[in-house]
């Protein structure tokens, strides 16, 4: 993307560069999370200090690969540049494959949040379930309008996630030194294990997930080349450390039961001082931050193998489009997928199936985490990219909280992720048998 010369003054500088990397970053999963990270207490620190530290290694590889390499296209295509159109190809499918499952959890957690503004969804699940999927296609019908009036709900509904926030740490604030009389929840040193802190880190990887967009484009951003890898890093550690703090002080002040078995966990925490209203407001800031951020990803879930089709690597029925531009049949197969996803957990044997989800989302998407780093060190290694102590200590501290998230994520969610992964293998070779050109 480049800036007419009218707009060189309009760069942005490096409060907005970060501001724009926080905004990035930080979602719903920082709301949705704490559900997951009930059992585990004080153990999930383990796993929020491998993700921060992850994050912040694969934050400075994108940084440093979008610096070197400004006309690879983004993260997916570099990805193509490193190692091919196979790995590129699987690469992205799996990259939808997470995003249909994630939009699961947002719409999951958007109702769950629902429900204390409108009693009868908690009292319900099948109720709950048939909510989600009819505001789930609500959402599919505004993107068949087309990307325009998708963006203006995305503009409307993207600043009211500061609320909850601010609430939180206000109420962990009054707890901690206002001389409040709730208990702090006791530590259990069995929580401290190897294997909880690889669980942990996948878990409260969900809620970091978009590292990757987190490297602003270097030709919107004046003095690019210092500007963009310090917004990167600032902006990564000031989300990761927000939400961090957002879902400990949950497991600090609220018994794992309660939140575990909790749909709304930081309505729940926050009521210990605000009260209804005060509890009241967060809901309906949640629901709108939740509803908002999924009418960008149903955008992405059909675009996704959309683009896919027009490059050439899958069968063109996937690249239909309407009349004002918008993915057809790759929509209705993403949204149906995700409609499984919601109704499964909508049924009364649903216990630990939306923790298996957020593990499952976290499990497809890995490949782009460990994909990206190696193709930093393959490029460095052949000189397109500057090799540097930096990138290289980065490059391989990504590959190994790659490969512990991978551990965490366990045998089914890796199992499941694999096989989803997999099953757009067939579409693709026919489409190389048919002579398509990727691009």
């Amino acid at each position: 993307m480049t800036l007419p010369p009218g707009q060189a003054t309009h760069k942005l500088g490096p409060w907005t560069a970060t501001a724009l990397v926080v905004g990035n970053i930080i979602g719903v999963g920082a709301f949705v999370v704490p559900i997951s990270l009930a059992p585990y207490g004080y153990g999930s620190l383990l796993g929020w200090a491998a993700t921060l530290t992850g994050a912040l290694c694969l934050a400075w590889v994108f940084a440093m690969l979008a610096r070197h390499l400004p006309d690879a296209g983004g993260a997916m295509r570099i990805i193509r540049v490193a190692f091919g159109g196979d790995a590129a190809f699987l690469n992205a499918w799996g990259y939808w494959v997470s995003v249909w499952v994630a939009n699961a959890i947002i719409v999951v957690g958007g109702v769950g949040y629902l429900g204390r503004l409108v009693p009868a969804l908690e009292q319900s699940r099948p109720l709950s379930a048939a909510t989600g999927v009819a505001l789930l296609w609500l959402f599919a019908v505004i993107n068949l309008r087309g990307v325009h009036t998708a963006g203006r709900v995305q503009l409307i509904t993207s600043v009211l996630k500061l609320w909850p926030f601010i609430a939180a740490f206000g109420v962990a604030a009054w707890l901690v030194f206002g001389g409040g009389t709730v208990d702090v929840q006791p530590i259990v040193p069995s929580q401290f294990t190897w294997g909880i802190a690889a669980t942990t880190t996948t878990i409260t990887l969900y809620s970091m997930l978009g590292i990757e967009s987190a490297a602003v484009p270097g030709d919107v951003v004046a003095d690019a080349a210092r500007v963009v890898p310090r917004a990167t890093m600032i902006g990564t550690t000031m989300s990761g450390l927000l939400i961090m703090l957002l879902c400990v002080s949950m497991v600090a002040f609220l018994p794992a039961d309660i939140l575990g078995a909790s749909r709304a966990p930081l309505v729940d925490f926050v009521s210990l001082r605000l009260g209804t209203w005060g509890a009241l407001s967060v809901s309906v800031a949640v629901v709108i931050a939740a509803f908002g951020c999924l009418n960008g990803w149903v955008l992405i879930a059909g675009e996704t193998p959309t683009l896919m089709a027009e490059a050439g690597e899958l069968p063109a029925w996937w690249g239909v489009r309407n009349a004002r531009g918008a993915s057809v049949n790759s929509a209705l197969v993403s949204h149906g997928l995700t409609t499984v996803l919601i109704v499964l957990n909508g049924t009364e044997a649903a216990q630990g199936l939306f923790t298996f989800i957020v593990q499952l989302a976290t499990a497809t998407v890995l490949l782009i985490y460990l994909l990206a780093p190696a193709a930093a060190l393959r490029f460095m290694a052949d000189g397109r990219v500057p090799r540097s102590l930096a990138l290289q200590v980065a490059s391989v501290g990504a590959l190994s909280f790659g490969a512990v998230a991978v551990i965490g994520s366990g045998v089914p969610a890796v199992g499941w992720g694999t096989a989803l992964v997999l099953a757009g293998w067939p579409l693709y070779r026919l489409v190389q048998r048919r002579g398509a050109v990727a691009y």
